[in-house]
């Protein structure tokens, strides 16, 4: 049996632009950082804090829902983080897949963690996890050979279905 291939070419955009690359290697400030210090709300797209870890919408989601989970402190690796941090990080991380399900009833969920530029991490320098509720079928063609994203709802109506299960 042949392996099919897909493209998804128009991603080398992003990949290999200046914006990408400066996230690598730009010393200056964090964008997530920023985020860290922001208080729960719809204007700042902060969903849920704890005392070293927070939960954000991904400005630019692959679907409905698509959320990141993060530590407080700048950190790109999780061997940076603190034994604490650690713990804290994946709590919050299964509070979110617990709240996603809660609001969504997906099909499934993407949990993932893109370390190091080469593995796909748009901000390698600040560690950060996506969860996705997936729906059986939910790809399509858009994505692929319109670039373009179809996305049934707002940010701002993600962060009011999700915010009332964190």
């Amino acid at each position: 049996m042949p392996l099919e291939r897909f493209s998804a070419a128009w991603r080398e955009d992003y990949v290999t632009s200046a914006t990408a690359s400066e996230h690598a290697t730009n010393e200056g400030e964090c964008v997530f950082c920023g985020f860290a210090h922001e208080e729960v709300g719809e204007s700042s797209g902060v969903l849920f804090r704890t005392d070293t870890s927070f939960v954000i919408l991904n400005a630019f989601p692959y679907g409905s829902g698509h959320l990141l989970v993060l530590p407080r402190r700048h950190v790109a690796t999780l061997q940076e983080l603190r034994d604490d941090e650690y713990a804290e990080f994946f709590w919050t991380l299964r509070k979110t897949v617990v709240a996603l399900e809660s609001t969504y009833g997906p099909d499934g969920m993407n949990v993932g963690l893109n370390l190091g530029l080469a593995a796909g991490a748009g901000i390698p320098k600040h560690l950060h996890a996506h969860v996705l509720p997936r729906w059986s079928g939910d790809t399509n063609f858009m994505t692929s050979i319109g670039e373009t994203r179809v996305l049934p709802e707002s940010l701002a109506s993600t962060w009011q279905k999700v915010h009332a299960h964190l």
